[in-house]
């Protein structure tokens, strides 16, 4: 008869699944129940072509300490949109601004990734006192910032020749694929669950005319990027970047350009792509952990 042992397996966050109507939104979310009540918040922002999905590793290990909200915004994910919505940047906020208020969501840090930047952004601009830092990965906020590819497809128009084509293409299983493994340093690492299930949803009735609308929006980011960073300049949030080096649209410098804003801004880099929470995740959350813990009180 041998005696038990303490685990050495740190158990996992218990996580829940729930949807919420936000302004005739059925929006899908995901949220850590953590240890302890007063645990720092966090919302977790998407980016293209994924949804809350891309976060569940990292809420089953940084959820026991911290509460980690992830919503799918509408046209992404699970989150369901009533027949004539309008997707814009603009409305994308517009909810996720009304879904932290269903939640009394009162003060948080904001993980901004990809599409979660632009959205993430324009909260912060509108509810300023609620912001507590800012933890970015691969979200840009400076023309710098962007590859000549991205520069090219950003500024198309419906009217621009091939437009509509290199709009379909992006949407294609081997962009969705190449989404995340260009980039990184060994694509075995990428498990294939991420981008098959974004495939998934990209392929419902509906999700390639958002996609197709948020692409020809895209340009009203790009626009807004000097208001984005004079409110990095006023209010200064504690921030940690984690940026994927290699990212083929959003690539380095878009990580250091934040320093002229924030120069004291936390910077790592790393030697992947796009989906850089895939493959680097241990050291991203490390990071993440130790930030909250700093900077929360």
């Amino acid at each position: 008869m041998t005696s038990a042992t303490p685990s050495r397996v740190a158990a996992p966050a218990r996580t829940v699944h729930r949807f919420v109507e936000v302004d005739g939104v059925s929006v899908f979310y995901r949220e850590s129940l953590p240890d302890r009540p007063d645990a720092p918040v966090v919302l977790l922002l998407h980016g293209f072509p994924s949804a809350s999905h891309q976060f569940r590793r990292l809420l089953d290990t940084l959820g026991r300490h911290h509460r980690l909200i992830a919503p799918d915004y509408p046209g992404f994910g699970h989150t369901r949109t009533p027949d004539g919505f309008v997707h814009s940047f603009e409305r994308l906020t517009d909810v996720v601004e009304r879904f932290t208020d269903h939640l009394a969501l009162t003060r948080f840090t904001l993980y901004l990734f990809d599409f979660g930047a632009p959205v993430g952004f324009r909260l912060a601009l509108r509810r300023p006192d609620r912001i507590a830092g800012l933890i970015v990965q691969n979200g840009n906020a400076y023309v710098g910032g962007m590859s000549e590819a991205a520069r090219r497809f950003t500024a198309m128009t419906p009217e621009t020749p091939g437009a509509e084509q290199a709009v379909q293409d992006l949407l294609t299983p081997a962009a969705t694929r190449a989404q995340y493994e260009g980039g990184t340093s060994d694509p075995e690492l990428i498990a294939p669950e991420g981008w098959l299930l974004d495939q998934h949803f990209l392929d419902l009735p509906g999700r390639k005319d958002a996609q197709r609308a948020l692409a020809f929006d895209y340009k009203s980011n790009i626009a807004a990027y000097p208001a984005w960073q004079a409110w990095l300049r006023t209010h200064r949030p504690p921030t940690l970047i984690t940026w994927g080096a290699r990212d083929p649209f959003f690539p380095e410098p878009g990580a250091l350009a934040y320093l002229a804003d924030l120069p004291e801004a936390e910077l790592h880099l790393f030697d992947t792509g796009h989906f850089a929470l895939e493959d680097h995740l241990p050291d991203i959350a490390r990071l993440m952990d130790d930030f909250l813990r700093r900077t929360w009180a």
